[in-house]
């Protein structure tokens, strides 16, 4: 076992691993899930200064911060979602350590979600994705590749007056990733898991309602997933360890085997 952790060091520092980020920068300007005004809202991200060399502080720079749970690349926590609120271990602070290090299966729907930013991922979908790159494997997180990290933060939220309109996947995909293939968990490039009209599926939600319900996790407003093959690729997402935490803003890292 060390001489395989070791061989792993060493294919980092040789180049042999290419690490990816797949996380977004955390601005003050990236947007935020906007939710019915009769809901409670998701603090944006801010940053104060507190000195930068200065008076304020001679030979330091440093920055207060605040940003809600579920604000930039971030984690979802069983915990988030009714479905899962009686789950052991299912807040950041209580995850097993273990979970935050997976493999991924990157399902690549960038075209037609280029051509319908409504793009629905359905069990049809996912099945000629397998027959072509090989089946998701039990434990494998699922990305959802659509390239909507690429647009300006003006159109990255998708809303129009009836809700939100992107991509996601439909309710009966979500219920047999997890039973059928019994994946780690979903990501998405988007602000939330869900499609943006996901509210009027039934159940309402159902990449919240299915994963969360069964202990599994969600990471979303991922990027560079087109630098990821479709299988392959093993995620570091470890949240912040907040006490009986719903999730938190995170570094998402790619481990993927450098080409020859």
């Amino acid at each position: 076992m060390a001489s395989d952790l070791l061989a792993f060091a060493r294919g980092l520092s040789q180049g042999a691993i290419r690490i990816v980020d797949l996380t977004q920068t955390l601005t003050q300007d990236f947007p935020t899930i906007q939710l019915p005004p009769e809901f409670g809202q998701c603090a944006p991200f801010r940053l104060e200064e507190v000195s930068r060399y200065d008076e304020r502080g001679p030979a330091w720079y440093w920055n207060n911060i605040s940003v809600g749970e579920h604000c930039g690349t971030h984690f979802d926590a069983p915990i988030h979602w009714i479905s899962g609120k009686d789950l052991p271990n299912n807040a950041v602070d209580t995850i097993d350590p273990a979970n935050f290090i997976a493999p991924a299966s990157v399902v690549d729907c960038s075209k037609e979600c280029a051509a319908d930013p409504d793009f629905t991922l359905t069990i049809p979908f996912v099945e000629t994705w397998e027959k072509q790159n090989g089946g998701i494997a039990a434990g494998d997180w699922v990305l959802l590749r659509s390239d909507w990290s690429k647009k300006p933060y003006a159109e990255y939220a998708g809303l129009r007056s009836d809700g939100a309109h992107t991509p996601g996947p439909d309710a009966a995909v979500v219920k047999w990733l997890v039973e059928e293939r019994d994946v780690h968990g979903f990501g998405t490039e988007t602000i939330g898991t869900d499609h943006g009209q996901g509210h009027h599926f039934n159940p309402p939600f159902p990449a919240h309602f299915y994963m969360h319900g069964k202990g599994r996790y969600g990471l979303q407003c991922l990027t560079n997933l087109d630098l990821l093959p479709p299988k392959g690729a093993v995620i570091v997402s470890a949240p912040l360890k907040i006490k009986n935490g719903s999730g938190s803003p995170l570094r998402v890292l790619a481990l993927v085997e450098a080409s020859p």
